[in-house]
């Protein structure tokens, strides 16, 4: 089954809470700035973007470096706080390998005025729901929570990022949770960590992208106190993070609030970027993996991504609609309709820990699947090459270029409507935490709709050759 964006989150996340309703978005005009901040705001018309449908996106930064982005809707009594720390898993310190993943536990642990699991409660006895979660490129936190609640919840949030109770029983304690979650997810569940986590250490070259962004158990028993402030002194100060307001809120409440809150949190100098950069990849790579507790052979296949936001990344979000996702792709069609190889094909564009949307850096497109004993993994790789030379070969009409569109277009705008505003939150917070430029979120759709048959081709060229692969297969040693 195709894992939906929550589910994702819940995989890294310290809890696991199921979520409402979505609800959707009503279009609103931002407010005027207040004079205590730097403003950014920036109201977008449909006739630049190509779409009716747009976003209220109010975008301001604090003169301690945060970056606050507020979008009014009062379709539902609800909101939503989202904040994302710009530290993921890949820029984790080389020598803490899992360090990224350690801390979002132990923002839960507790801070100044919220003693430990105080701030779960907080939300849980008000009526809300929240989780956290680490991806490649941020950690984030949210809550929804009931309108009326949205001032508590600002004031919980900047508690933690004032100050996080740091304490050797505490740091015990999580360290204790987080190799536990590894024996769990990964070393003792069949196909663990399959594709999501042992691919890019496959795939990279560069060991930011490379490494075991789970932790080495070594490493995560190594992690002293220090090491603990140090993080959280430098990763996660304001100008490092990006805060969210999504729902039904009066702005210039929401704006007074973010300024009383967070307002005089002190900023942090911060490391310069790591260098994520990879190799053009020249020839094709393949990889096999013993497991003792799969009884099913899988493959999975991966393609190095274009550039983010270059007219290519868009080019290959077409592609993946056409050739992966759905029951009409291809690659389904192809080997589970017509050839029954399979029950199901998964995979996408960060499609394991995200959308295409919230990463910075070097990603993969890819696809996996169990399938038959009797299907060599040739045999399927063999079907993966036909399916894609066939566009080459027979060319791609415009036809399907709007369906594709059509497709991702769906796809976008449930991502926008999930989890009740968390899915725009994530949006919003991807884009100001790494474009600085939220409102982005309107402009997504007219880049796909500028996708040329010739810039298609030109793509699948160029990134979806066999020297630009990596296939790992699944090797099953338990008896059936």
């Amino acid at each position: 089954m195709k894992i939906k964006p929550l589910a994702r989150i819940m995989r890294w996340g310290s809890l696991v809470l199921l979520l409402g309703t979505a609800a959707c978005s009503q279009r609103t005009t931002p407010t005027a700035e207040t004079d205590t901040t730097t403003a950014t705001a920036e109201s977008v018309s449909p006739a630049t973007t190509g779409s009716a449908y747009q976003i209220p996106v109010d975008y301001y930064t604090l003169d301690n470096g945060l970056k606050v982005v507020l979008s009014q809707d009062k379709t539902a009594p609800l909101a939503t706080i989202a904040v994302y720390y710009n530290i993921g898993f890949r820029i984790e310190p080389k020598d803490r390998t899992g360090f990224a993943h350690l801390f979002e536990h132990m923002m839960f642990q507790g801070s100044d005025n919220l003693g430990k699991m105080e701030f779960i409660q907080l939300v849980q006895k008000n009526g809300g729901i929240l989780n956290g979660s680490t991806r490649f490129d941020f950690t984030n936190y949210f809550e929804i929570v009931p309108a009326h609640k949205l001032e508590t919840m600002l004031w919980a949030e900047a508690d933690r990022m004032r100050g996080l109770n740091i304490t050797q029983e505490n740091l015990t304690n999580q360290q204790g949770v987080v190799k536990n979650e590894v024996k769990v997810n990964v070393l003792n569940q069949p196909y663990g960590g399959f594709p999501w986590l042992d691919m890019p250490q496959y795939a990279n070259k560069n060991w930011y992208n490379a490494h075991n962004f789970y932790g080495d158990l070594e490493d995560l028993d190594a992690a002293n106190l220090e090491d603990v402030k140090s993080f959280f002194d430098t990763f996660y100060s304001p100008n490092n993070a990006v805060l969210v307001v999504v729902g039904d809120f009066e702005t210039g409440d929401a704006k007074n609030w973010v300024k009383q809150y967070f307002g005089d949190i002190p900023s942090a100098t911060l490391p310069e970027p790591v260098d994520l950069t990879e190799p053009r990849q020249e020839k094709e790579q393949r990889f096999t993996k013993d497991d003792k507790l799969a009884n099913r052979p899988a493959i999975a296949f991966a393609y190095h991504m274009p550039e983010r936001n270059s007219p290519e990344y868009y080019a290959m979000g077409l592609l993946d609609q056409i050739l992966l996702q759905g029951n009409d792709s291809r690659l389904y069609q192809a080997l589970v309709q017509e050839r029954g190889y399979t029950g199901s094909v998964d995979g996408g564009i960060n499609a394991f820990l995200g959308n295409m949307f919230n990463y910075n850096g070097p990603m993969l497109w890819m696809g996996s699947l169990i399938h038959d004993q009797n299907v060599a993994s040739d045999e399927i790789m063999a079907v993966v090459d036909q399916e894609i030379q066939k566009l080459q070969q027979e060319g791609i009409s415009q036809e399907l270029v709007d369906l594709a569109i059509v497709k991702i277009r769906a796809s976008l705008y449930d991502q926008l409507s999930a989890s009740s505003g968390f899915g725009k939150a994530d949006m919003l917070a991807s884009f100001a935490l790494f474009d600085d430029d939220p409102s982005r979120i309107n402009r997504i759709e007219a880049e796909f709709r500028k996708v040329t048959p010739e810039l298609l081709q030109k793509t699948i060229q160029e990134y979806l050759r066999p020297t630009n692969r990596t296939v790992l297969v699944v090797n099953p040693l338990a008896k059936s």
